[in-house]
Formats: C-alpha cells, sequence, structure tokens
C-alpha cells in the first residue's frame, strides 16, 4: 500500500520496537518512557538526552500510529528527492528543533509560576491563593476540591490551619507543573516533515480515504498539521 523507502522503514521500525518493548516491560517501560520524555529545563527529572530520546517514544498506540502515518504518506517522497543520509539529518534536526522550542516555551510559561509561587510564599492569603490556583490551574488537579477549598480558606481568611495547608496546596501545584509535566513523541519530527513535503511538492494531489477524495498536498499538510 505505501512504497516505503529505506530510511522511512528504519524509523517506522525503530518507533513501533521501541513502543512494543516499553509495553512488554510494564511498569519499567513506563519508567524508561518517562526518563526519556523532555522535561521542564530546570526540573531535577531533565537531562540533555531528552532532546534525542522523546521523538521515539509515545504515549500510547494512537499517538504511535498518528504520527507513523504521516512518516510514511509524506516522508517516502522526501526522501527519495533528499537521499536517506539528509531525510535523516533532517528528520532529527526538526525532531530535536521541536523539544528545544518545548523546553524555551516551557521556561516562559514557567515564569510567571516561579515568580507567582515565591510572591504566595512570601505573603500568603485568601485571595491570593485563589487568583494562583485559577492562573495555574490544569486538568492534572482535582479542581472541583480546590474551588472548595479555596471557598473555604476565604471563609476564613485568619484560619492558620488553612492557611498551611494553602502553601502546601501552592506547592504542590508548584511541583507538578515543573516536575510531572513533560512531552514525548515523533509530532515534532512529523511537522517539520509536513511543512517540507508541502513545500516541496504544494500541488502534488493525494487521496484521502475518508472521504474518499482527492485533495492536494498543501491543504492536506494544514488541515493534518491542525489536528
Amino acid at each position: 500500500m505505501f512504497n516505503l523507502t529505506p530510511m522511512v522503514k528504519n524509523i517506522l521500525i525503530i518507533n513501533v520496537a521501541v513502543h512494543l518493548i516499553l509495553t512488554v516491560l510494564g511498569g519499567l517501560g513506563d519508567k524508561l518512557s518517562e526518563m526519556g520524555s523532555v522535561y521542564y529545563l530546570f526540573s531535577d527529572h531533565f537531562f540533555i538526552f531528552q532532546f534525542v530520546t522523546y521523538m521515539w517514544l509515545h504515549g500510547g498506540f494512537m499517538h504511535l500510529l498518528f504520527n507513523m502515518i504521516g512518516l510514511i504518506v509524506f516522508g517516502p517522497m522526501l526522501e527519495q528527492v533528499w537521499g536517506y543520509k539528509k531525510f535523516l539529518i533532517y528528520y532529527l534536526i526538526v525532531g530535536i528543533g521541536a523539544g528545544l522550542f518545548y523546553g524555551g516555551t516551557d521556561i516562559i510559561q514557567n515564569r510567571d509560576l516561579e515568580a507567582d509561587t515565591e510572591a504566595y510564599y512570601a505573603d500568603p492569603s485568601s485571595e491570593k491563593f485563589y487568583q494562583y490556583v485559577y492562573k495555574h490551574k490544569s486538568r492534572n488537579f482535582n479542581l472541583e476540591a480546590l474551588d472548595e477549598f479555596a471557598y473555604q480558606y476565604e471563609d476564613n481568611p485568619g484560619n492558620s490551619t488553612l492557611k498551611e495547608k494553602s502553601i502546601s496546596i501552592v506547592k504542590e501545584i508548584h511541583f507538578t507543573l515543573t516536575e510531572r509535566h513533560s512531552m514525548l513523541g515523533a509530532s515534532g519530527a512529523i511537522m517539520g516533515i509536513l511543512l517540507a513535503f508541502g513545500m516541496l511538492f504544494p500541488n502534488r494531489e493525494l487521496m484521502l480515504l475518508i472521504p474518499p477524495m482527492p485533495i492536494k498536498a498543501k491543504y492536506l499538510v494544514f488541515l493534518y498539521g491542525v489536528y
């Protein structure tokens, strides 16, 4: 069905093999996957090698599937034009570059988090707790429970026990957002492939499976990128 070129085939095999091995390893595989993902640059879990390893790891079968579909649909033509060495170099550059971009944006996003956390430690209050929580809320937290505590603290702003608990919650939020968040997957490298394909073959017609209709590469690349 797909005319796989040598390097595309090798990249596909490595990604699938890594995913299968880590899945078979179970808990150990989860730990290795976590170790290889890109973490916040100032996290204790960050290591420089993660900018390379993260792009060979995936969070689940569907994550792997959609990335590999992008690879085998758009990669072969690029490899045919560039050759396997240039294609591999490009794949690694855009993959590592995406990791570096993530690391840079993470620093910018966490700059406010760091400042707000230090400010809260220095002067905790019910009003500032409410502001902190809703500025830095995340799906990683039980927002309903945080709501309930925020209202309770607001009703009893002088309660020392609630004050100490609020500091503990802020510490947990800070820890979660800086030490537990990470990125993994080949999506950055695949987006680089899509971009190159769209620039080299913008008017090449490709056939969609659902619905079965022809579409120019530049439009398909755009839609796939948005997805």
